[in-house]
């Protein structure tokens, strides 16, 4: 390391799971760090959706480096066998870890990293450029402060630049103006939420597990409340891939999601619109009764699609739950060099090991500091953010990236190129294309796990415990 550089802390961007995992390897190698969160508690995205229950039980979302500080603590871990929902992951788990004394002295709540850069070194400049400092802007209760860094660990996620609507990347037509009918995805539906769905016909729009998640809520408020109706546009000509592997997928409760959610469906309960492109949202005056089919409705929308046909279909409903994954922002490193995948959004390294057109959660082989490094030196984005658009992260991937890169900036190479994942089987390994008419491509095949080795790919070399899932965005994936 370089005099300039000799002294200075690794910054963490971001207190969610990802973040903290960093900070407990930080922390296990006695590497010097500050964590910034620009919320007022850690977990702060999780916070958002604390009504949905992972799928994963309590002994896979936990970090090994994590448990190990807490137990040093005192901390008495859940029962294994549960699945917590968001709200206790950040209570019973993220809470504890960040007022442990190895994080907590270095943890700045509201601290809101809004640009990265190097002292006296701007993107263009590459003479002695790996050895200035990173220079990081942060607001503070409106005030800004710049801090110095010897490396940058992006672990902010995606939460907070969701998806459009629209199927071509841009908003629908009318989209922005309808904003007030819009939410985006897992909206508290039988809680905090329920007055606005309550007795409304809502079209829920996206094919992952947040969508699904949302839909089953709905269709409980349906059986509470009179006149509730409950809509589900995709994009593809099945279903098939957001049912999942029922009873072939290893983790029962996400198996167990796609089932019920399938005889929803069957049922009538909910009403399915497949090979659905949102092209125009109208939002109509009041008295339009959309939904309602009575005249007494306050207004609505009307969403419009054409499918890969020409076909034109028209939804009219009160509500709209956009489910359609998100995207990350990179805006805070315009000033550094990243090598980011065009089509992906992650590092181009990583692009082809996650594309979702290939790749399930279960199929993602391992990959670690190599594969999510930029030419720019000492910085990475880790977590969701790491996998660009592609929803099919990993909260043990992300967990293991943390591990592989503190492991590379404390020099410890060995360490962090030996990259192990055992993942579990999703009961579907392929997409299925709009217009296509059939079942999704391929499957899994079996409720045993898939055995994934080091970061080239080979088999073998598996954990002594698997490594399991569950999202951190509550994006549209699988995983989530």
């Amino acid at each position: 390391m370089s005099g300039s550089l000799a002294g200075l802390p690794v910054v963490v961007i971001g207190a969610g799971p990802v973040g903290l995992a960093a900070a407990a390897h930080l922390a296990e190698r006695d590497v010097d760090f500050l964590v910034l969160e620009a919320g007022d508690a850690v977990g702060a995205a999780i916070r958002q959706w604390g009504h949905v229950r992972l799928f994963s039980p309590w002994r896979y979302d936990i970090d090994a480096a994590a448990r190990i500080l807490l137990e040093k603590a005192g901390w008495t871990a859940p029962d294994e066998d549960g699945a917590p929902a968001g709200a206790e992951l950040v209570e019973q788990y993220l809470v504890p870890l960040a007022g442990t004394p190895q994080i907590a002295p270095h943890l700045r709540l509201g601290h809101r990293v809004v640009a990265i850069s190097r002292v006296g070194v701007d993107r263009v400049r590459s003479r002695s450029r790996e050895f200035a400092p990173f220079l990081v802007r942060v607001e503070v209760d409106g005030q800004s402060t710049d801090l110095h860094a010897r490396a940058v660990i992006d672990a902010t996620g995606t939460w907070g630049t969701p998806n459009v609507l629209g199927a071509s990347g841009l908003p629908a037509r009318g989209e922005i103006d309808a904003a007030a009918f819009i939410d985006h995805a897992l909206p508290d539906v039988l809680g905090a939420a329920r007055d606005t769905y309550a007795g409304k016909h809502t079209l829920v729009v996206g094919a992952g597990h947040s969508a699904a998640n949302t839909l089953l809520s709905l269709a409980d408020l349906a059986e509470q409340e009179p006149g509730t109706r409950v809509s589900w546009a995709i994009r593809t000509g099945s279903a098939a891939r957001s049912y999942g592997g029922g009873e072939d997928d290893a983790l029962p409760a996400r198996g167990a999601l796609g089932s019920r959610l399938k005889k929803l469906v069957a049922e009538g309960r909910i009403e399915l619109v497949n090979q659905f492109s949102a092209h125009a949202i109208r939002v109509l005056s009041n008295g339009s009764g959309a939904g309602n089919g009575d005249g007494s409705g306050d207004g609505g929308v009307e969403v419009e699609s054409f499918d890969s046909r020409g076909v034109k279909k028209i939804v009219t409903v009160d509500r709209i739950v956009g489910a359609t994954g998100f995207r990350p922002d990179h805006s805070i490193a315009s000033e550094l060099r990243l090598d980011l995948d065009p089509i992906l959004g992650s590092t181009r390294a990583l692009a082809p090991l996650i594309d979702p057109n290939e790749h399930s959660c279960g199929t993602v082989p391992p990959h670690g500091v190599d594969e999510v490094a930029h030419p720019e030196p000492d910085f990475y984005a880790i977590g969701m953010k790491s996998y660009g658009r592609a929803p099919t992260f990993l909260l043990a991937t992300g967990y293991e990236q943390a591990r592989s890169v503190v492991a590379a900036l404390d020099g410890d190479w060995d360490a962090a190129r030996d990259v192990r994942l055992e993942l579990p089987a999703t009961g579907v390994c392929s997409t299925t294309l709009p217009g296509d008419e059939g079942e999704a491509a391929g499957c899994c095949g079996t409720s045993e796990p898939v055995k994934v080795g080091l970061a080239t790919g080979i088999s073998g070399g598996l954990l002594a415990e698997p490594l399991t899932i569950v999202g951190t965005s509550g994006g549209s994936g699988c995983c989530s």
